[in-house]
């Protein structure tokens, strides 16, 4: 296990380099002058040339990069050109917003999608079946940021139980901030949920056919017992694997959704800082991003282990 958990670390290690050398090669790359954009394109050069020094931009690339991730590591993100703050305030005042959005957006993914899958996957081929996997079809197509539109019809304009966007801050209350975001992690985790129902009933179904299965059957232990306690758990490893993505998908991918809400996360602030051209910030708001994704796919890698005692064994 600890052989294990040492190559998975080496593992992110290089990924994280990986990452980082495509994050700041294609920023790099980006048609077009950083210091001319911000400034306008009326500016002086002398104007241009005086940002360009104070961005950086006339060293070498080299030793940018290099500066760059001694910055990381250090959690000194720099300075952002357009607001003028360090890169981490922005980061603490945005991810205390984009976090709890993502963690709720998983929780309720997880609630509807394991019980609707394990239904459809105890009642194969029925119509029950064919009715809850027809709903995951429709929730898999439909855009999210379409459902986060019909969202804010329905419950903000036509019924008015919650706010169609905005953040209060949790210096407001903790209801008032979760408030805030209940239709945006809804919006989040039904899409979510339609695929995680359809993974699970496939793992169920492959599971519900293994002889020790059919054993415990002829045994006469309990119909929900069997599928409870041994089938799911024994086909947990892939619903795992698709956790670990949803969760990552849900904490980098809320771009949109934070623009439709007009919440202040670290979506909104990507975005912002795109349209703007604030390499510092997106540099190290993508980085922090990657990182989360490469411990979270460490975690669920050991979660394997915990969850089926064989991987254990062979590790």
């Amino acid at each position: 296990m600890t052989a294990y958990l040492l190559k998975r670390l080496l593992i992110g290690l290089a990924t994280l380099v990986v990452a980082s050398l495509v994050v700041f090669g294609v920023l790099e790359i980006l048609p077009g002058d950083p210091a001319r954009l911000m400034l306008g394109f009326e500016a002086t050069e002398d104007a241009i040339q005086a940002l360009r020094v104070e961005m950086g931009l006339d060293q070498p690339l080299l030793w940018r990069y290099l500066d760059w991730v001694g910055g990381l590591l250090t959690l000194d993100f720099g300075r952002s050109y357009t607001y003028s703050v360090p890169v981490i305030d922005l980061v603490s005042e945005r991810v205390v917003v984009s976090l709890p959005l993502a963690l709720i957006a998983l929780t309720l993914s997880t609630a509807i999608a394991i019980p609707v899958g394990v239904f459809s996957a105890s009642r194969r081929g029925r119509p029950a079946d064919t009715i809850s996997m027809g709903a995951a079809q429709v929730g898999v197509a439909v855009p999210n940021f379409w459902f986060a539109l019909l969202l804010i019809y329905v419950f903000a304009v036509w019924l008015r139980l919650v706010p169609a966007g905005g953040f209060p801050g949790w210096s407001a209350g903790a209801w008032p901030a979760l408030k805030a975001l209940m239709l945006p992690a809804v919006a989040l985790a039904l899409p979510q949920a339609a695929i995680l129902a359809r993974v699970t009933r496939s793992a169920l179904l492959e599971v519900l056919g293994e002889d020790y299965i059919r054993t415990a059957r002829a045994k006469g232990m309990p119909r929900r017992t069997v599928l409870w306690r041994h089938a799911l758990r024994n086909a947990m490893i892939p619903v795992l694997t698709i956790l670990g993505l949803q969760f990552a998908f849900l904490l980098a991918g809320t771009i949109i959704i934070e623009n439709v809400f007009y919440l202040p996360g670290l979506g909104r602030l990507v975005f912002q800082a795109i349209t703007q051209r604030d390499l510092i910030v997106v540099e190290s708001v993508v980085m922090l991003l990657v990182a989360s994704v490469i411990v979270v796919n460490l975690l669920v890698d050991l979660s394997y282990a915990l969850v089926d005692p064989r991987l254990r064994v062979n590790r």
